[in-house]
């Protein structure tokens, strides 16, 4: 096993860190009236298939970032402002386990009590939710929880979540308490790992149909794997196309009369303006080097109000000012090299 101690962040109003800008914490805004937010990187689990390499066996994070609650909360009252104040759905995921934040239930009341926010949804894996923080969470005004289970096998669940403390039968149980207690409503979203879980996909769909998920939305969410540079990738998975992936679905819409293949109007996503961006790709800037980065190799900087991962760099510059290239900066995540 491979388990690193890493050093922990706390993102503040100190800090002088931006929430929007970096893809491992704040605020996400991808064009539509759904934005994602960020408040921990941590995770409890190494699933073999992680595209964020998250968890004790990571091999690439040097740094796990906290972001402070009312910092939080004070940043996407701004960006629903911005957005319109209306229809906003607002979906806390992370690039570890949103549970592991010590102040959920907090944030979740927090974000639902925003002028505009309509739905809270969460993602997560189950394994540190019970009945009491469900019931916390659900009069804190979550809406949706979003499920994370790739196998009812409790060995290949093991395997799958790369920890012997995997426990699939307690993550069956929180499945079948949410759908039990009103005003929750509960979505399974199972990645499909060729030649790992294909057998319990449909398994999955008539586990999902049994306990009654999906009551406003859809029942199950089945996510494409895929191999992502710094994730992990086990050697025997090759992903599906996506032609390949759309068909399989397909053929089990067929077989059990249920939608599969999802669509934004789905959820009621619909196109909103997007946070104006600072900043354009191949732009140069200075920026104030202010921490370490996520990964190994990398820095966040400081901008125009913006955070930015800067890669190819070291430690030895938090503290100064340096010029950087923008090399990318889609939905306002930028990543950036030190220019000379």
């Amino acid at each position: 096993m491979i388990t690193r101690l890493r050093r922990v962040i706390t993102i503040d109003r100190d800090s002088g860190i931006p929430l929007i800008g970096c893809i491992a914490f704040g605020i996400i805004d991808r064009g539509t009236n759904i934005l994602q937010v960020r408040p921990t990187t941590i995770c409890n689990l190494s699933c073999i298939y992680c595209s964020t390499d998250a968890g004790p066996k990571s091999r690439y994070r040097l740094t796990e970032y906290v972001v402070n609650l009312d910092y939080l909360y004070d940043w996407v009252i701004e960006v629903v402002r911005y957005k319109g104040s209306r229809g906003i759905e607002i979906h806390i995921d992370t690039v570890g386990e949103p549970t592991t934040y010590p102040y959920l239930a907090d944030l979740v009341q927090k974000l639902s009590s925003i002028k505009g926010v309509d739905v809270v949804s969460m993602q997560s894996n189950g394994t540190l939710l019970d009945e009491k923080r469900l019931e916390d969470l659900r009069d804190a005004g979550l809406s949706r929880l979003n499920l994370s289970i790739d196998t009812l096998d409790s060995e290949k669940a093991k395997i799958i979540a790369g920890t012997e403390d995997y426990d699939i039968e307690k993550v069956k149980a929180i499945a079948e308490y949410v759908t039990s207690i009103n005003g929750l409503d509960l979505l399974i979203a199972p990645v499909w790992v060729p030649g790992i879980n294909d057998q319990d996909i449909p398994e999955i769909i008539e586990y999902a149909l049994r306990i009654g998920a999906g009551k406003k939305w859809p029942p199950l969410g089945i996510q494409k794997y895929e191999a992502h540079k710094r994730g992990r990738k086990p050697s025997s998975i090759k992903p599906f196309s996506w032609t390949r992936f759309y068909r399989e679905l397909h053929r089990l819409e067929k077989k059990y009369g249920i939608k599969l293949i999802l669509k934004p109007e789905d959820f009621g996503i619909h196109p909103r303006p997007t946070i104006p961006s600072p900043f354009t790709t191949g732009m140069k800037i200075k920026a104030e080097i202010v921490a370490s980065g996520w990964l190994k190799g990398e820095v966040l900087a400081v901008a125009k109000g913006r955070a930015i991962t800067v890669v190819d760099a070291s430690d030895e510059l938090i503290g100064r000012r340096a010029y950087l290239r923008i090399i990318s900066c889609k939905h306002n995540i930028y990543l950036a090299r030190i220019e000379g």
